[in-house]
């Protein structure tokens, strides 16, 4: 494609959809990002005549659609026979409500409840009467790395009262939980990134602070409102009263006369911290939620109590995208606490801005193909139309099923970019034969199903079968599956519009499964079922109990769940969708590019870890694995592929950075000459090769004798005969690709 061509159609694209995208928001005539502006969601079109709105994805303010229907009407209801009880730990007012799946505090919610979860900085555990807090160590070989749990401290009551029965979560929000101990006479504020572990003591109540490690030394200041206490492991820890309280101790323990009132509990990383502890000892946050501003841009707010300002802490991708745009945060550079996910910095201010740089979500190459390479990629193309009649989808697995029609709704996209149209009704009707059943409960062998327990779709497989389709009927890898088909419907209501207004309540229920941005008590889905919004990326793990807490393996499978759902808003004209769907592309691809990949000179991770790898393999919020679910970490080539896969042109974007895609493929090819690899591994390797040696690519793509189930020959062609040759576009600000996707 000639580079005046080329700008043209990338002007034209880019227009359309900037057009779209902020269309989402209603800007007032002086545009400001001050927190004194409230920005809404405008109303969405109207949905097409005949068909029911779908469920909602909004926020409360202003509902996306005002009378969603039942789920239940368009997948039947289940009764699980693998999932635990909520009840065993939810406050009964929670359980009318759809429940977390995902969430941070996932291990408080399963079997006893008594795994330790991250809540930076702290490892917290639950046990029975007692809250643990533990400022872990860090233990890391060329391997895995992790964070030690030890016992710093256990809060409980004095004397000490061992109940049969568990925490109860009476609370919990996108930053925060609330835990209260049975007795009702302690609630622990759990809130993501406080220096301080915070507690109310109700009922003139003792209580009691071990420690499994020796008490050095104790002092207290005049007013019997801070407490310093020094451990013989090194560590200082400072506790802090909302008014004065009698505290004794003896070798490992501090015990309380009767209190009411609020104690903080905080480790002094540093010594020159004392004074900032002391600063900000006053103000506690209870609950913190993060709201969806301008098109990729997000707003943290903390409900807090107390006098003075809130101070908080930001891990490194915080710190990257923070706005200094008049929200009142303040970074305070040399306040750090040590972390698994690098070191956390405090900030000060009630609310943060957040702002990615925007991801453009297109259906097609970024850089376009060129005529000159249309008749090799038509060649195999033909081919692969060809396959979907001679070799039908046999497996009933939701996760492979969707790769499959994903797959099939590639070759419909190429064929729109190399003006092959002819084959296009051959895809749709394939499409329409293998999703359709899915959705109107005809599949034989398999299904969408509601349940209701929780609040969210299982499949027939997984409602009997905890380890059927991979865990999803319990809520394991729900934005893996479900992404699949939501790209496959998203392409189906592009090329067959009238398919997708009969069947766009089933699409919407799907999307909403994972994507719904509802806080209503009637939602019936959980808020942003997999995503994290602290740590601003993904995980797949569900209703599992872990001792390392959540977990996520494939980072391009997560992006392609939120892109796939920003095409169906694209498909559909929902501007909205398309917003949400792109800002939250931008972050999954900014989380991957920070924890995921593995970049020299980064500093993140111990040397040895960094040294052995370029991309981490299953990354927990308290480990960072070199292994696989299904692969040992010596099969390089399958740690890539599982990160690559599905190849899609967001995929350039993940992979922004060609140098360290050189760095990533130099240390995965020598994999590739292990006996038993698969080609079809061997063909995500090779596509990276591409962003950087494209003849050399090439070559051994030409070479393959097999495809992941995923992808296929037409669209490994299409990738390298799409990689730019790097020419600038003269007027676009020093090359087009910056223009396009702003760095």
């Amino acid at each position: 494609m000639q580079p005046n061509k080329m700008l043209k159609k990338l002007k034209g694209n880019f227009k359309k959809f900037k057009t779209l995208i902020n269309k989402t928001f209603n800007y007032s005539s002086s545009s400001s990002s001050s927190s004194s502006k409230r920005y809404k969601f405008s109303s969405s079109p109207s949905p097409p005549p005949l068909s029911p709105p779908p469920p909602e994805m909004s926020s409360p303010s202003q509902p996306f659609w005002q009378s969603p229907p039942p789920v239940a009407a368009l997948f039947p209801q289940t009764q699980s026979t693998v999932l635990p009880d909520p009840s065993n730990f939810f406050a009964p007012h929670l359980l009318s409500s759809p429940l977390p799946t995902n969430s941070f505090f996932q291990n408080f919610t399963v079997k006893n409840g008594d795994q330790p979860e991250y809540i930076h900085p702290y490892l917290i555990k639950s046990s029975l009467s007692t809250v643990s807090i533990s400022y872990p160590s860090m233990f890391s070989n060329s391997a895995f790395g992790f964070q030690v749990f030890n016992a710093d401290w256990t809060v409980s009551e004095n004397p000490s009262s061992v109940s049969q029965k568990p925490h109860i979560i009476s609370s919990f929000s996108d930053l925060s939980l609330t835990l209260d101990i049975p007795s009702g006479n302690l609630r622990f504020f759990l809130v993501r990134g406080s220096p301080f572990m915070t507690f109310e003591v109700f009922n003139n109540t003792q209580i009691s602070i071990s420690t499994i490690h020796a008490i050095l030394s104790f002092s207290s200041n005049s007013s019997l409102t801070k407490f310093t206490v020094t451990l013989n492991n090194n560590q200082t820890w400072l506790i802090y009263a909302s008014s004065p309280i009698n505290l004794t101790h003896s070798l490992s323990q501090i015990t309380s006369g009767g209190f009411c009132g609020i104690v903080r509990i905080a480790v002094l990383p540093n010594p020159h911290c004392e004074t900032i502890l002391d600063r900000f000892s006053s103000c506690y946050p209870v609950s913190g939620e993060v709201n969806f501003r301008n098109p990729f841009s997000l707003e943290y707010k903390w409900e807090k109590k107390g006098w003075g300002n809130l101070l908080m802490l930001a891990h490194p991708l915080h710190l990257r995208l923070l706005a200094g745009d008049g929200s009142g945060a303040v970074v305070l550079d040399n306040f750090k606490y040590k972390s698994i996910d690098g070191d956390l910095v405090g900030v000060v201010g009630g609310s943060w801005v957040l702002k990615p740089d925007p991801v453009y979500v297109t259906w097609h190459s970024i850089n376009g193909v060129g005529e000159e390479f249309h008749s090799e990629i038509i060649s195999a193309l033909v081919k692969d139309v060809e396959g979907l009649k001679s070799s039908p989808i046999t497996t009933t697995a939701s996760y492979f099923y969707g790769k499959s029609i994903a797959r099939a709704a590639r070759l419909a996209l190429i064929a729109e970019e190399v003006n092959y149209l002819q084959v296009i009704p051959e895809v749709r009707k394939f499409l329409k034969g293998a999703i359709e059943p899915w959705l109107l409960g005809t599949f034989n062998g398999n299904g969408f199903l509601y349940d209701g327990k929780w609040g969210g779709l299982v499949t027939q497989q997984g409602s009997h079968d905890s380890g059927g389709d991979f865990g999803f009927g319990v809520y394991n890898d729900h934005h893996y599956h479900i992404g699949y088909f939501l790209y496959a419907i998203a392409v189906l209501v592009k090329i067959d519009p009238a398919w997708g207004r009969k069947f766009k309540p089933h699409a919407y229920s799907l999307m909403a499964d994972f994507m719904n941005l509802s806080r209503r008590s009637n939602s019936m889905f959980p808020r942003l079922r997999c995503f994290d919004l602290y740590k601003l990326h993904s995980w797949a793990s569900g209703l599992t109990e872990f001792a390392d807490g959540r977990n996520q393996e494939s980072t391009s499978e997560a992006v392609n769940g939120y892109y796939s759902a920003a095409l169906l808003g694209l498909a559909y004209g929902d501007t909205h969708l398309a917003s949400i769907g792109s800002t939250l592309t931008a972050l999954e691809i900014k989380a991957a590019q920070t924890w995921w990949q593995i970049k020299e000179g980064d500093n993140l991770y111990e040397e040895d870890f960094a040294r052995e790898n370029k991309v981490v393999g299953v990354l927990w919020s308290n480990k960072r694995d070199s292994g696989l679910w299904f692969a040992p970490p010596d099969w390089r080539e399958c740690r890539l592929g599982i990160q690559v896969l599905p190849l899609l042109p967001i995929t350039e974007i993940l992979f922004s950075d060609a140098d360290f895609v050189k760095e990533l493929v130099d240390w995965t090819l020598p994999s590739l000459g292990r006996e038993g690899v698969g080609e079809g591994w061997k063909g995500f390797a090779y596509a990276l090769q591409g962003i950087y040696d494209k003849d050399g690519a090439l070559e051994k793509i030409r070479n393959l004798t097999g495809f992941d189930d995923g992808n296929s020959l037409s669209n490994l062609l299409w990738w390298i005969h799409s990689r730019g040759g790097g020419d600038e576009v003269e007027g676009c600000g020093g090359g087009w690709k910056h223009w396009w996707f702003s760095h």
